[in-house]
């Protein structure tokens, strides 16, 4: 079981990974699209989100406060899927498509991180973890 719970944990952290690195190699060109959707200092903005997702994938991976870094997986996850995927607001039926598939993508990978969550902050987690949950459920 926790070899299989270790696995889970890289498998749903690779994609963040990739994205922490986008975010931080090509802050200029993410902070074109971010500034389109009104985010204010966008390419900080970029950069920070990077940091962010970046530091929660490892957290996961390592297994280092593992709820921890679900929460932070979760705040992402929703921010962008609401502020950056709002396809209830696409006017092209094209846009309107691509900005769901993102918006429902979002929303799935969140209920993930919120049940890596759970998984870790409940009373028995999995083990392999450097240093245990910060948060509890029971």
């Amino acid at each position: 079981m926790d070899v299989i719970a270790l696995i889970a944990r890289i498998l749903f952290a690779f994609i963040f990974l990739g994205s922490a690195f986008g975010h931080l190699t090509n802050a200029e060109a993410m902070a074109g699209y971010a500034a389109g959707k009104k985010l204010p200092q966008p390419k900080l903005a970029v950069q920070f989100s990077g940091v962010w997702i970046g530091v929660a994938a490892v957290l996961l991976i390592l297994g280092v406060w593992p709820d921890l870094a679900a929460l932070m997986l979760l705040v992402f996850l929703l921010a962008t899927a609401f502020l950056f995927h709002a396809f209830w607001s696409e006017t092209s039926p094209e846009g309107k498509q691509q900005e769901q598939i993102q918006f429902s993508k979002d929303v799935s990978l969140a209920g993930g991180a919120l049940g890596f969550f759970v998984l870790y902050a409940a009373e028995t987690h999995p083990g392999l973890n450097l240093v245990g949950p910060l948060f509890s459920l029971s």
